[in-house]
């Protein structure tokens, strides 16, 4: 059996200071530049894991507590910042009052997450003895999700209290390689990967796919790649034929080929987080890889701002609920994950936060509240886009550790 190593390795490292800074750990949930954790806190969220003594990537047992659900009518909730909706006021929570008036539970809601590894540095300790973290509902990216439910964790879910989920997850988000089935996760959102553009900057010449980008002359030193591994080189795979949910180190190391011939001769400006939507506002940028949520927000303000999907597809993250060994309200826990798989929640969410609504059935509630929201792919993809979605597949560390290495000096990190 394969273990996880004990620290990190450099190039691990490297990838987790790049997200923290302007990358997917930072990316705004629903204020487009929303300000990152900051380097002392980054730091200590990348020590904190790095000498944590993870166990044997091999799964152990789930630890459970005896459910005080029916006894307690409470549930503690942690989520990332900007990531649930409010009322004008900014004091309420229109979704989170109206499940407590409709069930009885009161929901402690925390926004204690600010990047993902700072986050698992701080419930580890209690993880890896056995005991209560304090949370009964978490909510993490897909790696990280990934590695709790490997460790053992995180609870297996109680499919008879998750009716709602059960029936309307979309199929694009059904069965990632790490926990097959959802078992153990739902989606609470996801976050896509796709080509953006300056429309007025392209003057009238066409973009469609990741070889125009690398390829087309015009384009020269005004072109930006996400400094995300997993977004950039998927989609350079999925340009090549390849699927990165079944890469290989040959498939990868031609991508990093690929992409480095157009590094080499000036074709791409730099690698960014999401410090590229000034310069593709602005047009210094003309085309670029961008998250999707950034484009919903710049095309609010910049009508030349447009996306397209490659017929070869693009690349999706997400962002995942789970619930931590010895939470003592499962079931509370679980009826609020279904709660959010209704279409009425869904859609006054999705509403808000604007990225890609997991859950099938929305579209003509989220009419009735933001029209232009319900006609928009990026956040409710139609049959053929949701077609085209691949995730990165699950990587070992000594994986992640190499093709994060290769990417970093591609990216000049």
């Amino acid at each position: 059996m394969s273990s996880e190593p004990e620290t990190l390795s450099p190039a691990q490292k490297a990838a987790m200071r790049r997200s923290f800074q302007g990358g997917r750990a930072a990316l705004s949930r629903r204020t487009l530049l929303r300000a990152s954790t900051g380097g002392a806190l980054a730091a200590g969220g990348a020590l904190a894991l790095t000498g944590c003594g993870i166990p044997p990537a091999g799964r152990t047992e789930t630890v459970s507590s005896q459910d005080h659900s029916d006894k307690e009518k409470r549930v503690t909730f942690s989520n990332w910042t900007e990531y649930m909706d409010v009322d004008d006021s900014g004091k309420r929570r229109p979704t989170l009052d109206a499940f407590r008036e409709r069930t009885g539970i009161t929901v402690k809601y925390t926004e204690d997450i600010n990047d993902n590894v700072e986050f698992f540095g701080k419930v580890k300790p209690q993880l890896a003895a056995g005991q209560d973290t304090g949370r009964d509902l978490i909510n993490v990216t897909d790696w990280l999700a990934a590695r709790l439910i490997r460790f053992g964790w995180v609870q297996k879910l109680d499919a008879s209290n998750l009716p709602h989920a059960y029936a309307n997850l979309s199929q694009q988000f059904r069965s990632p390689d790490w926990d097959p089935g959802r078992a153990y996760s739902y989606p609470w959102t996801g976050i896509p990967a796709v080509i953006a553009y300056n429309r007025k900057a392209l003057d009238g010449l066409e973009v469609r796919s990741l070889s125009d980008l690398l390829d087309e002359p015009k384009l020269k030193g005004r072109v930006s790649l996400l400094s995300e591994m997993r977004d950039t080189m998927g989609l350079a795979l999925l340009d090549m034929g390849k699927d990165p949910g079944k890469v290989t180190d040959d498939d990868f190391d031609a991508a990093i080929a690929r992409v480095q011939k157009a590094v080499d001769k000036g074709q791409v400006r730099r690698f960014t987080g999401n410090d590229y939507t000034s310069d593709l506002s602005k047009g210094d940028i003309a085309a670029c890889v961008a998250w999707a949520g950034d484009v919903v927000q710049l095309q609010a303000d910049n009508p030349d701002i447009d996306f397209v999907v490659p017929d070869s597809g693009y690349m999706i993250a997400s962002d995942n609920l789970l619930i931590p060994n010895k939470a003592r309200h499962k079931r509370n826990a679980e009826r609020l994950i279904d709660y959010y798989y209704e279409p009425g929640p869904a859609a006054r969410l999705a509403a808000y936060i604007n990225y890609v609504c997991p859950v099938d059935g929305v579209r003509a509630e989220l009419a009735k509240i933001d029209p232009g929201a319900a006609e928009n792919p990026l956040i409710i993809p139609d049959k053929e886009m949701a077609s085209k979605s691949h995730s990165f597949r699950s990587l070992s560390s000594k994986e992640e550790t190499a093709y994060e290495e290769k990417f970093a000096k591609l990216a000049g990190a």
